[in-house]
């Protein structure tokens, strides 16, 4: 099942993981692991093995332009238990930054959370852009993989 919805730079993808066929799952993580492991050096194990999960959700963003047209961003929604999400992977290409995609992404993603609680784990210096969306800060900072993260949570509602 994949929901569409126009805006004047991309389209946004919503797919359950039994639904992505090969290639478009390929561009998915390709686009994570270029963003995550290779522009930030950060040599980790991307692929956690929650991606082909039944209740696993990917969202992206494609170009209107190009063929085929290229994946500009992704998130995952992941169902942690009856009435908690867990939001995740959030990135946008490189070339694609600075035009609300990221909030595209994440407008998309609530939107199915719905009144439930949604948790994040983020890399810290981004916390005000998830503050934005209604997540507070609910815990300690640590450091995972090199990077200052910090958990977030925004309680149903």
């Amino acid at each position: 099942m994949s929901l569409m919805t126009e805006s004047t730079t991309a389209t946004v993808h919503r797919a359950w993981a039994a639904d992505l066929d090969p290639a478009t799952l390929y561009e998915l993580l390709r686009l994570r692991v270029e963003v995550f492991v290779v522009e930030q050096a950060c040599p980790y194990g991307e692929l956690d093995g929650r991606d082909l999960e039944d209740a696993a959700r990917h969202y992206w963003l494609v170009g209107h332009h190009g063929n085929p047209a290229p994946v500009l961003g992704y998130v995952r929604l992941l169902r942690e238990a009856e009435d908690e999400f867990l939001i995740g992977r959030l990135c946008t290409a490189r070339t694609a930054r600075g035009h609300g995609l990221g909030r595209q992404l994440m407008e998309a993603a609530l939107a199915e959370v719905g009144d439930a609680t949604c948790l994040l784990h983020v890399q810290e210096h981004l916390a005000g852009f998830y503050q934005a969306f209604g997540f507070v800060i609910s815990g300690d900072s640590y450091v995972w993989e090199g990077v200052s993260r910090v958990p977030m949570r925004r309680e149903g509602r």
